[in-house]
């Protein structure tokens, strides 16, 4: 192998391994804070948000960045604000005050099957 051709090979090597440690990094920070967000959203589902009971709305389904909840229709709001709260919660868990959003698309709908 010519000096050219080992030059370009270790430079595609080299780019490939950043790619795959910034790749784990941003996978394996984003995995524990959706773990914190569920358990966030689950606590506060307990606790019944303001001062009310424990709501009957539970999460049901996670896959990949979406959470699924299951309730009553009644409990669509507060549950909205739980779910929009607990993503606010994790950010601060594991980033503290630094300047991270996480911007949510929440919905409710009649059955899954409508979801979007």
């Amino acid at each position: 192998m010519s000096t050219a051709e080992a030059e370009a090979r270790a430079r595609t090597v080299r780019r490939s391994a950043g790619r795959f440690t910034r790749n784990f990094v941003i996978q394996g920070t984003a995995a524990e804070w959706a773990l914190c967000w569920m358990g966030e959203i689950r606590r506060r589902l307990r606790v019944g948000g303001a001062d009310g009971p424990p709501m009957q709305t539970r999460l049901v389904f996670f896959v990949h960045d979406e959470v699924v909840l299951h309730g009553p229709a009644e409990e669509a709001p507060a549950v909205h604000q739980i779910v929009t709260e607990a993503a606010q919660a994790a950010g601060r868990l594991l980033f503290g005050a630094a300047p991270v959003e996480f911007p949510l698309s929440i919905s409710a709908a009649e059955s899954y099957a409508a979801a979007h």
